[in-house]
Parts: C-alpha cells; sequence; structure tokens
C-alpha cells in the first residue's frame, strides 16, 4: 500500500517497477453455476483439473485454502486424473523436503496443489495453467478470549494478481477463478498488525521507553483491544510496571527473543529447577505439532518423543528443529541437559498462559478456562479425567474452544504458584427451593474457584444476595400479618385519593408492591443485618417498619380518614377491605346494619364505601353503594329469601326502626 508509506514518510522517493509477465486470459466461475460452498468447492476443483488435463498438455497450479482441500483434492483426483500425471501438494505443514520436491522441475506433468504459500517469489517449472479457489485461511487473534482464531477467507485484489502472474512466469498462460466476474475483492489484504497478537509489540516498545503506541507514528495504528489485552498480558507476567514502563523481569524477557509467555515461563521455572523442561516446552510451542497424526491433547507425550522418538509417529524434520531449539535455548540460559520430568508440563503450560488455566465442569460439559471461556477436548481424550488442565494450543472459533494441545496440572500447584493472582472473593447464591443464600468465601484464579469456604460472609453481599432472593420470589415471602396489609392498603388508598382538600396536606410513603419490591435495599435491608433466609426474615414486624416511615401524626391521621375497622349499629367492629384503592368494601351482614339509613364513607364522608351484606351465614346478598335505596326497594325480596332460610334470625319488616343484632332471636 503506497500511498499509505508515502503519507507516513513524506520525504522518501517512491520507486516503479513493473517487471515483466507474458500475457494470462482470465476466465471466471460460469453465472449458470452458483457460487461455490464448503461442500462443493472439492468436487467443482477436482472436476475443473481433470477437463484441463484432457485439454491440455502442461502442468497445473492449484491455489486452495488450506490442507483439508488440498487433501480432499488429491483423493479425488487419484481415481480421474491421467496416470503420468504427478499429483503434488504444497502447504506449509509439510517438510522441507516434501515442498522442494513439489517445486522441482518434472520429466511429466504435474498437479501442485497448494495454498497461498505458493503465490509469491516461487516459479514451478512448466506451469502455465493456475486455478485459483480465491480463498485463503488466515489466523486471527480475538482479544475476547486471547486466543486466535482460523478463519477462511476471500483473498484481496492483490493477491488475486499475484496468482494470477504465476500463470505467466515463462509463457503465456490461463487463470481460472472460482468466483463470478461481477464479484468485488478488497483492494488489499488486511495489515497483519490489526488482527496478530500484539505482546511481543508492546513489550519492545516498553523497552524503547514508549509507554503507549499513540506515542509513535503508525501507517495502520494498532487495535486499541488489541493494545489493552496485551498491556494487561503483559502486566500479569510481571513484565511491565502499572506506568507502562519495563521492569527487570520484562528485560530478561525480551533478550531470550521468543514469545513473552514463553520467555516468562523459563525464567519463573529456573529457580523451581525446569529450566531444561521449560526450554523443551517453549521449542515444542513454537514449531508445528510433532506428531504427524495428533490422538491427544497431551503435552507429556510430545515430551517424552523426545527422548523416545520411536515410540510415537513424529515428523522427523520438525523433531530436528524442536531439538536445536532446545540446544538455542539451553546455551544462551547456560542450562545443562538432563532426564525431562514431564510431570512438570502442566505447571510450566501455567505458568505461560495463566488464562488458560481450566477446570473440567463436568462428565460431559467441558472445560472452564481462567479467562471465562468455555473449552473442550477431542472426543475419548484422555486428558478428559484431569481435574485441572494448563491449555496451549486452542482455537477459538466456535462457542466452545477447542483444546489441541494442553497438559494436567494439580490444583496445589496453582495455589502456590499462582498466589499472586488469586483472588478471595465471596461466591453466594439464592437457593429458591431452600429459600436462602449459599456459598461462602472462594479461591479464584480468574473465573476458576480453586476453593470454597461454606461460611457466609457478613455485611452488605450477604444482605444484597438475600434482597435479590426476596425480589425473585415476591413479597409474600415476607410475614404479612392483617394489620401490616391493613396500613398498607389504606396509605395506598389515601394516596390515590390525595387530591382531595383534606389530605393535600398529608405526605405517605408509596407503599405499593411494586415500589416496595423495587426499594427493598432503602427499606428493609437495615432489618436484616446478619440474615441469610427467609426463615429468619419471619419474626419480623412489617407493620412497625412500615410505621416507621412515617411522622406519628401521619399514622393518627391516617387511622382518622382511613379507619382500619368501622363501628356498625350492632356495636361490632367490621374490618374495612381497602385493597382496591378505588373502591374500599365493607362486607357485613345484614342484620348488623338495622337502622343505618345512609352509606357509610371513609376521609369524613367523601368516599362512599361499596357494601356487600351477607346473610347469617357469611354469604352475599346484595352488593350496594346507596344503603338508604336499598331498604326502600330491594330489601323486601332480600327479607323474604332469608326469612325462610334463616327461621332463627330476626328479619323485620321496618329495618330503619329495628334493632341491630348479630344474634339469633333466642338471644338477642
Amino acid at each position: 500500500d503506497t500511498p499509505a508509506l508515502s503519507r507516513l514518510l513524506p520525504v522518501a522517493p517512491v520507486i516503479r517497477s513493473e517487471g515483466r509477465c507474458y500475457p494470462v486470459e482470465t476466465f471466471y466461475l460460469p453465472e449458470s453455476i452458483q457460487p461455490l460452498t464448503a461442500q462443493t468447492l472439492v468436487p467443482h476443483t477436482a472436476k475443473l483439473i481433470t477437463d484441463l488435463l484432457a485439454k491440455k498438455n502442461e502442468s497445473i497450479l492449484v491455489f486452495l485454502p488450506g490442507a483439508r482441500e488440498i487433501k480432499g483434492v488429491e483423493a479425488a483426483l487419484k481415481t480421474s486424473a491421467p496416470r503420468d500425471v504427478h499429483i503434488a501438494p504444497l502447504y506449509g505443514a509439510l517438510s522441507k523436503e516434501e515442498q522442494t520436491a513439489a517445486i522441482a522441475p518434472s520429466s511429466t506433468r504435474k498437479v501442485v496443489l497448494a495454498t497461498n504459500i505458493a503465490e509469491t517469489s516461487l516459479t514451478i517449472e512448466g506451469v502455465t495453467l493456475v486455478i485459483d479457489s480465491g480463498l485463503e485461511r488466515r489466523t486471527r487473534f480475538h482479544t475476547g478470549h486471547g486466543m486466535d482464531r482460523l478463519e477462511t477467507l476471500f483473498i484481496c485484489h492483490d493477491s488475486a494478481t499475484q496468482r494470477s502472474g504465476r500463470a505467466g512466469r515463462t509463457a503465456p498462460g490461463e487463470c481460472h477463478r472460482l468466483w463470478h466476474a461481477g464479484r468485488i475483492l478488497e483492494p488489499h489484504a488486511s495489515p497483519e498488525i490489526l488482527q496478530s497478537d500484539l505482546t511481543p509489540l508492546l513489550l519492545d516498545l516498553a523497552h524503547w521507553g514508549a509507554a503507549s503506541p499513540d506515542e509513535l507514528d503508525w501507517v495502520d495504528a494498532p487495535p486499541t483491544e488489541a493494545v489493552r489485552h496485551a498491556t494487561e498480558l503483559l502486566a500479569s507476567l510481571d513484565a511491565i510496571d502499572p506506568a507502562g514502563r519495563i521492569t527487570e523481569h520484562g528485560r530478561a524477557m525480551l533478550s531470550l527473543g521468543i514469545h513473552p509467555r514463553l520467555a516468562h515461563m523459563i525464567l519463573t521455572a529456573k529457580p523451581l529447577g525446569l529450566a531444561y523442561e521449560a526450554c523443551c516446552v517453549a521449542a515444542i510451542l513454537e514449531e508445528r505439532d510433532l506428531f504427524t497424526q495428533a490422538e491427544n491433547a497431551d503435552l507429556r507425550e510430545r515430551l517424552e518423543a523426545l527422548e523416545r522418538p520411536g515410540a510415537y509417529a513424529t515428523d522427523p524434520h520438525r523433531l530436528r528443529q524442536v531439538k536445536e531449539n532446545i540446544r538455542d535455548l539451553a546455551a544462551r540460559l547456560e542450562i545443562g541437559q538432563k532426564t525431562l520430568d514431564i510431570h512438570a508440563a502442566g505447571l510450566l503450560l501455567s505458568l505461560a498462559y495463566p488464562d488458560r488455566i481450566a477446570v473440567r465442569r463436568g462428565e460431559r460439559d467441558g472445560w472452564l478456562l481462567a479467562s471465562g471461556k468455555g473449552a473442550k477436548l477431542r472426543q475419548n481424550d484422555p486428558l478428559e479425567r484431569s481435574p485441572y488442565l494448563a491449555c496451549a494450543d486452542l482455537d477459538g472459533s466456535g462457542k466452545e474452544a477447542r483444546i489441541y494441545l494442553a497438559a494436567p496440572v494439580e490444583k496445589a500447584e496453582l495455589l502456590r504458584h499462582h498466589a499472586a493472582h488469586i483472588a478471595q472473593t465471596p461466591t453466594l447464591r439464592w437457593n429458591k427451593e431452600a429459600g436462602r443464600v449459599e456459598g461462602g468465601t472462594a479461591l479464584k484464579l480468574g473465573a476458576i474457584v480453586l476453593e470454597e469456604k461454606k461460611e457466609l460472609p457478613k455485611g452488605e453481599a450477604l444482605a444484597a444476595m438475600l434482597l435479590e432472593g426476596i425480589r425473585s420470589t415476591g413479597l409474600s415471602a415476607l410475614p404479612w400479618n392483617e394489620k401490616a396489609k391493613s396500613l398498607q392498603m389504606r396509605v395506598n388508598f389515601l394516596r390515590l385519593h390525595q387530591s382531595s382538600p383534606r389530605l393535600q396536606n398529608l405526605e405517605l410513603p408509596d407503599l405499593s408492591d411494586e415500589t416496595l419490591l423495587s426499594t427493598l435495599e432503602a427499606w428493609l435491608a437495615p432489618h436484616i443485618e446478619g440474615f441469610g433466609s427467609l426463615a429468619q426474615c419471619q419474626g419480623l414486624d412489617l407493620y412497625g417498619i412500615f410505621s416507621v416511615m412515617m411522622p406519628w401524626e401521619n399514622l393518627q391521621l391516617i387511622d382518622r380518614f382511613a379507619p382500619e375497622k368501622l363501628t356498625v349499629p350492632s356495636g361490632s367492629a367490621i374490618r374495612i377491605d381497602y385493597a382496591d384503592p378505588k373502591t374500599p368494601i365493607l362486607a357485613v351482614r345484614l342484620q348488623e346494619m338495622f337502622g343505618q339509613r345512609t352509606t357509610p364513607a371513609v376521609i369524613e364522608g367523601e368516599v362512599p364505601l361499596l357494601i356487600h351484606l351477607l346473610s347469617p351465614a357469611h354469604r352475599p346478598m346484595q352488593v350496594t353503594r346507596d344503603l338508604e335505596s336499598f331498604w326502600q326497594n330491594a330489601y323486601v325480596d332480600v327479607k323474604k329469601e332469608l326469612r325462610g332460610k334463616y327461621k332463627k334470625h330476626y328479619w323485620p319488616d321496618d329495618p330503619l326502626t329495628a334493632q341491630a343484632t348479630s344474634k339469633t332471636k333466642k338471644n338477642m
């Protein structure tokens, strides 16, 4: 991206060299064919290769996204390609010898199946035909969980031009692009700084004296989230201080020339007598997997393969490279070779990847990483039986990261060697069925609970959890009695009628269920100090709690304007039901209202009560807001019905002059 560089370096001259390339004719996917998918790419590519081999006597270079697709096309060509055509895979995981053989001159035609490793620099003799899938597999660092994510992406315009140019290196050629002509490609590939782990870069900057990337000019500024992740990691590895300055430990890490995680692991392992094992682990992790066929994720087997390579199917080239790296690291640290303690693998990985320490969640529930991310092993991996793992290689592409390389670690080792990063926190939860707060104090390494004491902590945390339990259960969980419920309903009734001139100066709290639930912290918390269950709340005096929310004078006014009970003509004190604040109800036996001409009312006569007139058996006989009208009109019919059913009771012809009573005729 020359213009971007020119903006950063305006004085530097731009030198252009067009180079030479033979003409290349470009063909695209026919419009009659749907865009290729992961399922159709391999069969379509294999058929196109077979058709071109039948028409042309030339070699073909095929660009595919990765080894999986290469192997799929190779398998298909074994049955469809002519016998004299050599099929040559070319990708990074192959040995140097296999890669050299793929690009070497051949006496026969060949089909080179390559990743973008063949995009630049290489000239493969005899190739004048290129097939380009338009895809590449790219590793992107995901700051959200600190892992690499392998993604299959469409190439940019620059890459497409480079790939087609492979067909015109030695003679005119053809490029068959497996996408439609109308597809628009990004002009340039995304710069690596925007999608990589920036931890090594941030350590370099700290060493140079730049506490923040903002102090430098960039062609592409590093992403803020990636900088934050790298800074937090370096701080956790003691490589930088809180001000972002490099520490002595950070300088020692930098001198090893390897990733800061691995450098920290080696330096921390040295006083533990595990420096040589740490060098071995670092060398293994810097290369591709030693095993040609990885059946499990156990790093200990890779360490064992260093001493007994014949016991495992290892890649000879990678094994040699790993051993060379071990010798180089050991020489720089002046460490002598010794018999490996492979059981230290988990501890060493935990030092390098403290955020990837994992605890088993259950028999089939996978693992929880210290970072909070979930992870899973391959099915039937022997490591599934380990309570704790330290993971080195994970793919964070899915909802649950896939663990490719790990080793078991003991809880005691985590407690001893990660003490500085273990937090002591309350772990409380609400047991709805038991109606109580449960939990205790936990020792946590990130998201992992290492130990938990069942003693409930006192103070705000316990109270807050109990209040949440009450909120989720509802106010019915509290010990309501008639007195408390009556006060709540009477206050709510008066608040509804506060426009009355009699009530305008009466200030009352909002005791509605909704408000009480949303303000538990304000009115209930002071009374539940030390409580951890609903059972302990049953001794609360809700009437007393509500009463202290108001001055004593206001309580007197509540009794005056909305009395709890009303004395009826019989002398009985009957409770008024204020459940519906719009319509308070007086449910009373009809006989006890003889002589009452007008409908009783509250708020000093402003709001009439809805009278439920009951039979001697307390069954509703009539509902009225106009008692005088009832006596004059409906009483005659009601009297006839009651006189037939309740012969022992007094049913006078004139209810307004009769004696009100709650008794039978015999007991009057």
